[in-house]
C-alpha cells in the first residue's frame, strides 16, 4: 500500500507528523478517509475521533473541530484541539458535557441548534471513548 505524508497540528503542538497509509476524518459534511493519491480537497472538521493508520498501527485522536487539506504534498489537519484518545481525561470530558447540557436552556434559534449539534458530537466522542477507542 502506498503511503503519504500527514501532519496534525493544533495550537499547542504538532500532534502527529509522518508517513501513513490512511487517515479517517470526522468531516462536518460526513466522515471520509484519505489514502495516497486522494484528490485535492479542503474540508471542515467536526468534533470527533480521527483515526491514523500506519502499517498495523492504528492511533485514535480526539479532535474538536478544524480544517483538513489534502494536496499533492499530503494531508494537513489544523485542529482546534487534538488529544490522543488514551490521554483524554474521561471525567473532565463528562464534566464538559454536563456543562454544555446545563447551558442549553439559555439558548434560542440558531445558537440553540449549534449548541445541540456540538453537544451531540461530544456525546458521540464520549460513547466511542468509553467503548471502542480505548481498546
Amino acid at each position: 500500500m502506498s503511503t503519504f505524508h500527514f501532519d496534525l497540528v493544533s495550537p499547542e503542538k504538532i500532534a502527529f507528523s509522518g508517513e501513513v497509509d490512511q487517515v479517517d476524518i470526522p468531516g462536518a459534511e460526513g466522515d471520509f478517509g484519505v489514502f495516497a493519491g486522494h484528490a485535492p480537497v479542503v474540508a471542515v472538521i467536526r468534533p470527533g475521533i480521527l483515526t491514523v493508520t500506519a502499517g498495523a498501527n492504528k492511533q485514535k485522536i480526539v479532535v474538536l473541530g478544524g480544517i483538513a487539506e489534502v494536496s499533492d504534498k499530503g494531508l494537513t489537519v489544523l485542529a482546534d484541539v487534538a488529544t490522543a484518545a488514551p490521554d483524554v481525561d474521561l471525567q473532565d470530558f463528562a464534566a464538559t458535557i454536563q456543562t454544555m447540557e446545563q447551558q442549553i436552556p439559555g439558548k434560542v434559534g440558531d445558537e440553540l441548534d449549534r449548541a445541540i449539534e456540538r453537544l451531540d458530537h461530544f456525546k458521540s466522542i464520549q460513547h466511542e471513548l468509553n467503548t471502542t477507542a480505548m481498546h
